[in-house]
């Protein structure tokens, strides 16, 4: 199954692990796409001295019918965090955490994380539930994909990602990560 296969005409699909076996991953990419653990600190020992975590953006918009599915939440708001790891300047990983309003308004404090990495914080904390991961090849003309690709001056013809729903107490967060094309190379 080659990733165009992996998405419908209409819309991205995000499909569980037991699938991504059959997709044409280069095999670097696979590595990271398929690792347990804290992505962030992964990252950083990969990068030593070289890596950096900055928030890009973070605003308040609509979540999507995939959002509602990801959140397992009715919620129809939220707040988005935008970050980007890199190494030595070059972006790695591009990552989206989608907070739906009912989350927010039990753990206000996720919306003040600023430069601070959201899995190093709920590694700490007790009552933190991450799902399996879901992955899937996004166009580039795909709204994440085109986010992480905002300042690329080469855009591939589209790029893996993957997702998970945390529990937090049982208020859920989607954290969306994007691996661009120079992941895991100096």
């Amino acid at each position: 199954m080659t990733p165009k296969a992996a998405r419908s005409i209409q819309s991205v699909q995000w499909f569980p692990a037991e699938r991504l076996g059959r997709m044409n991953v280069e095999p670097t990419q696979r590595a990271w796409l398929i690792a347990k653990g804290m992505l962030s600190a992964r990252v950083k020992a990969a990068c030593g001295e070289q890596f950096a975590l900055r928030l890009i953006d973070q605003w308040t918009g609509l979540l999507t019918s995939s959002h509602k599915l990801g959140l397992r939440s009715d919620d129809d708001a939220g707040l988005f965090r935008d970050i980007e790891m890199t190494h030595g300047g070059r972006v790695w990983i591009f990552g989206q955490t989608v907070m739906p309003d009912s989350t927010l308004s039990l753990h206000p404090w996720l919306a003040e994380l600023g430069d601070t990495p959201l899995d190093e914080t709920l590694i700490g904390l007790s009552g933190v539930d991450r799902g399996s991961y879901e992955y899937a090849w996004l166009p580039v003309d795909d709204p994440l994909a085109a986010r992480a690709l905002r300042d690329a001056e080469v855009k591939p013809e589209g790029l893996w990602a993957r997702r998970s729903r945390v529990a937090l107490r049982g208020a859920p967060l989607l954290m969306q990560e994007v691996f661009l094309p120079g992941m895991g190379r100096s």
